[in-house]
C-alpha cells in the first residue's frame, strides 16, 4: 500500500513568528527579531515519520517563497494532507490559501494554532472554514498523529484526540476535550530536522544557525494577556536534561549546530533543574563548542543560576520586563516588582551576561505617566537589546475580557498584532499616543552615542557582528519612521 503523504508549512507572505503559540510575533515590523526554527512542523514531521507517513515540511514565508512555488509543491508531492501553523494576524490570508488549495487540490485540511484553544464560537463564526477538516489547538505532536491515523486509518476516533476541533458528519465543527496536557515530553521524538532548512534560522548577531529546543512546557504565572496558561497548563511539565543534552548532540553532530534558544516560558523557575542542566553541559564533551539563549522571569531567579548559565554557554538571557510601573506590573498579575526588574539587570551586568529586555506598553489601565516610568527603567537597567511592544489581547485572555468591558476593542482582535493594534488605545491614551511613546522608547534607546559606541567596540574583532548591528538598526528605523 503506497504511503500516504503530508505537506506541513507555513505560507508564502511576511515573516510571523507561526511556531510560537504565546506570541505569534511579527518579524519584519520588530525592531530585532530574528526567525526561530519551525519546531512545530519539526515534531510534526518526526510523529508522522514515526508512524509511517511521507512527509515534506516547507517554511515558504521564511525562504521567501512565492505562492507559485508552493503550487509547484502541491503538483509533484502531491499530498492527501496538509497542515498549515496559522496565527491570530495571518487568519483571513492564510484561510484563502487553504481555500484556494482546497479547491484545486482536495486534500484533508489541518490548521493548527493558538487561536483554536478551546475558542468561542462567535470568533469561530467569523472564519470560513467550510474546507477546513481539524483545528489543533494544543500542543501539535501528541495529537497529529492521531489525526492522520483516523483520517487515512480509520484508526481511534476524533473525539477521543484532546485539545482539537473537528468537522463531525454534519459540516459542524466540534470541540473535543481541553485544558488536559500530556506528562512524557520525553518520550516524544526530536523536530525532524533532516526535512527543515536549519539555515534559515539564524542567530541574529553572527547569522550562524541556531536550533529551538523546547526544554519545558506550562507556566504558573498569571500575566493576563499570555496565551500559555491557557495553552500548556499552569504546571510546568519538564523535559529531562539528558534528554535535552541528547538533542542537542544530535544538532551538533548531524547538522553542524552549534548555537541553542532553549525555549521555556520560564527556563529558570525551577533552579534545581537548570542547575542539573548546566552541570550536565559543562561535564559533557559539549562545553565549549555550544551556546545557549533564554528566556527568564525575574522571579524567581538567582545571581548564582546566571553564573552557572554562563560557564556552560549561555551567552545571553531574555526578561519579560514587561514595565517600569509596580501599580501596572500588579494589574497584569506578573507577579514581579520594579525591584526585582532592576535586581536582575544588575546581576547581569556583575555576571557579564548580556541581557535582552522585553517591555509592554498600552494595557488598559495605562496613564502616559505609568508608560514614562517604563521608559525610565529601560534606561536604569540598560539592556543589551530591547524590544516594546503594545499590548495585545488574545482571544481567551483575561485582558480581551477587560478590553471588551471597557469597550476599548476597535475591530476584531482577529487580523491584529503587536504593532497594529486591535484597540482603541488604553482608558487615559488613544492608539496613537500609545504608538508616538513606543516610536520615542526605541529611537532614544537605539539612537544613544553611548550604546552606539558600545556596540562598535563589542564589533571590532568581528566585523560581521557589525554588519549584523547596522542591518537591524535600519530595520528599526525603517519601521519606526514608516
Amino acid at each position: 500500500m503506497e504511503k500516504k503523504r503530508v505537506l506541513l508549512f507555513y505560507p508564502p507572505g511576511a515573516l510571523f513568528q507561526r511556531g510560537e503559540d504565546r506570541c505569534q510575533q511579527n518579524i519584519d515590523d520588530g525592531s530585532a527579531q530574528a526567525m526561530r526554527a519551525c519546531n512545530d512542523l519539526g515534531y510534526a514531521a518526526a510523529v508522522l515519520l514515526r508512524q509511517g507517513y511521507e512527509v515534506k515540511l516547507v517554511d515558504y514565508q521564511t525562504q521567501g517563497d512565492t505562492y507559485d512555488v508552493l503550487l509547484k509543491d502541491m503538483d509533484e508531492f502531491k499530498p492527501d494532507m496538509i497542515m498549515m501553523s496559522i496565527t491570530n494576524t495571518t487568519i483571513f490570508d492564510d484561510l484563502k490559501v487553504v481555500n484556494d488549495l482546497v479547491e484545486k487540490y482536495h486534500p484533508v485540511v489541518v490548521l493548527k494554532g493558538a487561536l483554536f484553544y478551546d475558542p468561542e464560537q462567535s470568533m469561530l463564526d467569523m472564519l470560513d472554514l467550510a474546507n477546513v477538516d481539524y483545528l489543533i489547538g494544543g500542543e501539535i505532536d501528541f495529537c497529529i498523529g492521531k489525526i492522520a491515523d483516523y483520517a487515512f486509518k480509520g484508526i481511534g476516533k476524533p473525539e477521543e484526540i484532546n485539545n482539537i476541533l473537528y468537522k463531525n458528519e454534519e459540516g459542524m465543527i466540534v470541540p473535543t476535550r481541553f485544558h488536559v496536557w500530556d506528562e512524557d515530553l520525553d518520550a516524544q521524538p526530536f523536530p525532524a530536522r533532516q526535512l527543515m532548512n536549519n539555515a534559515l534560522y539564524i542567530r541574529p548577531d553572527t547569522k550562524e544557525p541556531m536550533a529551538t529546543i523546547q526544554t519545558a512546557r506550562g507556566c504558573p504565572s498569571q500575566c493576563v494577556f499570555c496565551l500559555t496558561p491557557e495553552i500548556s497548563g499552569k504546571r510546568v511539565r519538564f523535559r529531562s536534561p539528558q534528554n535535552v543534552l541528547d538533542e542537542m548532540r544530535e544538532c551538533y553532530e548531524k547538522f553542524q549546530i552549534r548555537n541553542f534558544f532553549f525555549k521555556a516560558d520560564t527556563f529558570t523557575i525551577d533552579p534545581a533543574w537548570v542547575k542539573e542542566m548546566c552541570q550536565l553541559i559543562i561535564q559533557s564533551d559539549l562545553h565549549g563548542k555550544i551556546m545557549f539563549t533564554a528566556n527568564s522571569r525575574v522571579r524567581p531567579l538567582q545571581k548564582e543560576t546566571l553564573e552557572l548559565m554562563k560557564e556552560a554557554g549561555c551567552f545571553l538571557v531574555a526578561f519579560g520586563f514587561e514595565s517600569g510601573s509596580d501599580e501596572m506590573l500588579k494589574k497584569m498579575r506578573k507577579g514581579t516588582t520594579v525591584a526585582e526588574n532592576i535586581q536582575a539587570a544588575k546581576w547581569c551586568k556583575e555576571v557579564g551576561l548580556k541581557f535582552w529586555g522585553y517591555f509592554v506598553i498600552g494595557f488598559p489601565w495605562e496613564t502616559k505617566e505609568d508608560i514614562l516610568k517604563t521608559k525610565k527603567l529601560i534606561f536604569q537597567t540598560d539592556p543589551d537589546f530591547i524590544e516594546v511592544t503594545i499590548a495585545l489581547p488574545f482571544y481567551g485572555t483575561p485582558m480581551y475580557e477587560t478590553c471588551k468591558q471597557e469597550n476599548l476593542l476597535e475591530k476584531s482582535v482577529l487580523g491584529s498584532d503587536f504593532f497594529h493594534s486591535s484597540t482603541k488605545g488604553t482608558m487615559h491614551l488613544s492608539i496613537d499616543e500609545v504608538m508616538k511613546l513606543r516610536k520615542n522608547i526605541l529611537l532614544s534607546f537605539y539612537l544613544r552615542p553611548k550604546y552606539i559606541g558600545r556596540k562598535l567596540l563589542e564589533c571590532v574583532k568581528d566585523p560581521l557582528i557589525f554588519v549584523q548591528y547596522v542591518k537591524y538598526g535600519l530595520k528599526l528605523v525603517t519601521n519606526l519612521i514608516k
